[in-house]
């Protein structure tokens, strides 16, 4: 089956919703919080520890696994979820990100991105049409469309050139699309530009997707402004039954103001990348366990968390680890910050459920340094 959304409620003051996606691994509530698994593993992190920090969907990279292992050998292994073992839904984004990132600006054209590997040089072709092949046979559950990703500090000239681009791209992707058990998100783009992401929007869900990213977000050199009115320009041309996905966004604040702008669903690598450097999310802020002050600190990164991290050591030991370069540090500082995330959005779809998010955000922004 392709996935389900059904929404359940809308908070009375803002526009955050409530709501469930059905698919084959079982349902989960939205607003969500997805963890990214590049390489078809959560940096640190086990399947198991994923279950007990309560995560639904992952992420996996198109790109990283078209190039190693391939496509084609997940496809022997049986897919994406056997040959991880993750026994939950997985979303794979295009590819489009990290191509761009390897791309110089005459190498993208109509028919794709020309760029070379990061891993030995190899000249390669990714189209929209490569990019939902390879997901296809990766077998994840929902897939998203091939878009180009031009920088924030692009013209509104060269963007709308490229909002026309994406939609044209996003069509041959859906037309190639063919696995039946797999759900397909088109992507809104368009900058900053209110005439180009409402123009992306209108012609993105005209298309017909199963869902919708906003994308070009989290692009080195956007503001935090330019995000919020990327999303305020693309959410009123959405549809209601459809999932809401702002990509690559995972700071708690950015959460809180995507959700209270109408966003259902968030991913990012920062969980588990601030980790490996000592930080740790707190109800407080960032800290960083490196610091000389938690050297004879003999309580947990936070008393008030569940995690397995904070139920069984503490910040002196976790410092040790750390400034020891033992792995066991950044590995319990990745289950306490994906949990931290996850925990924030269990419970700010209880307060969606009681019209209460905007007391929720005031509540935790006043904590929150």
């Amino acid at each position: 089956m392709k996935i389900k959304y059904t929404l359940l409620h809308k908070d009375f003051n803002t526009n955050a919703r409530y709501g469930t996606i059905e698919t084959n691994y079982g349902t989960y509530e939205t607003p969500m919080f997805m963890p990214v698994g590049t390489k078809a593993t959560v940096k640190m992190l086990t399947p198991e520890e994923l279950y007990q920090c309560n995560s639904g969907i992952i992420l996996a990279n198109t790109y990283h696994l078209w190039l190693r292992p391939t496509e084609d050998l997940i496809a022997k292994a049986g897919g994406l979820h056997k040959f991880m073992n993750y026994k939950r839904p997985i979303l794979t984004d295009s590819g489009g990100f990290q191509v761009f990132s390897l791309a110089n600006p005459k190498d993208i054209t109509e028919e794709g991105v020309c760029f070379k590997s990061h891993l030995d040089g190899t000249k390669l072709l990714l189209t929209p049409e490569k990019s939902i092949h390879i997901q296809n046979k990766l077998d994840s559950d929902i897939a998203m469309s091939f878009d180009e990703c031009p920088p924030a500090s692009a013209t509104h000239e060269y963007m709308k050139k490229s909002v026309e681009r994406t939609i044209r791209w996003a069509k041959r992707g859906k037309a190639v699309h063919d696995n039946p058990r797999q759900s397909l998100f088109g992507i809104v783009q368009g900058g900053a530009y209110e005439d180009l992401r409402k123009y992306s929007a209108i012609q993105t869900v005209k298309i017909g997707f199963d869902g919708y990213g906003i994308g070009g977000v989290a692009n080195d050199g956007e503001s935090k402004e330019d995000m919020y009115k990327a999303i305020d320009y693309s959410i009123p041309y959405l549809p209601e039954d459809k999932p809401r996905y702002l990509m690559g966004v995972g700071e708690p604040i950015d959460l809180l103001e995507g959700i209270e702008r109408g966003i259902d669903m968030f991913d990012c690598v920062l969980s588990t990348r601030i980790a490996r450097h000592g930080n740790a999310f707190t109800r407080s802020g960032k800290i960083n366990l490196k610091n000389s002050k938690f050297k004879e600190d003999f309580t947990p990164i936070e008393s008030s968390c569940d995690c397995y991290a904070c139920k069984n050591y503490t910040k002196a030991y976790i410092r040790h680890l750390i400034t020891s370069n033992e792995s066991l540090g950044g590995r319990l500082l990745s289950i306490h910050n994906t949990r931290f995330l996850i925990k924030i959005m269990e419970e700010i779809r209880e307060a969606i459920k009681k019209d209460e998010f905007s007391k929720y955000k005031e509540e935790f922004l006043k904590k929150y340094k």
